[in-house]
Formats: C-alpha cells, sequence, structure tokens
C-alpha cells in the first residue's frame, strides 16, 4: 500500500475550485452526468482509503472469537473490530465533552 501524501494544488488549480465552490447548487449544469440510482454494484474504497497503522493489541480470546463468527465469507474479523471501533469513536466524538 502506497502511504505519502498527495502533490499539493498548484495556484491555478486552487483558484479553479474556489469559483467552483463558489457556484450556488443551482448555477450547476448537470445535465451531461446522469443521476445514479443504482448503487448495487459499488464499491466502497476504490478511491479512497484511510492510512492504516500496525500495532500489537491485546483483545481477550472470546472478543476475537465472536467477531471472528460474525463475519461473512471474504471479510476479515479484524475488518469488524475496526468498524466496531471506529463507530464506538463517532458515537462518543459527538458526546459533549467526548473529544
Amino acid at each position: 500500500m502506497r502511504t505519502g501524501r498527495s502533490r499539493p494544488l498548484t495556484a491555478d488549480q486552487q483558484a479553479e475550485l474556489d469559483v467552483l465552490a463558489a457556484l450556488p447548487e443551482e448555477a450547476i449544469d448537470t445535465r451531461d452526468m446522469p443521476e445514479v440510482r443504482n448503487w448495487s454494484g459499488a464499491r466502497r474504497g476504490v478511491f479512497y482509503r484511510p492510512v492504516k497503522r500496525r500495532i500489537t493489541l491485546r483483545i481477550d480470546d472470546d472478543v476475537i472469537e465472536w467477531f471472528k463468527s460474525q463475519t461473512r465469507e471474504g471479510e476479515r474479523y479484524q475488518t469488524k473490530i475496526n468498524r466496531a471501533l471506529r463507530e464506538y469513536a463517532e458515537r462518543h466524538r459527538r458526546e459533549p465533552g467526548g473529544g
């Protein structure tokens, strides 16, 4: 996996984005872009993947076994654990004094 950052935008690119961002929604012509209503074939993470860090984490065996028992074929239990931790963090970020 490639880690690192994208090159910074040039001044011209940033200026173009600023002009587009200032446009009101109704001024944007989307006639040549058909609306997508069926997302059944969509794939997550094709264009963006969060940076992940390898760590050592001690988790109780029964917790690991439970996550393993909850995974579908082709899914990794680590993904489920990461999702559960993300949901917990998001929920507590929104609470007053939660972060």
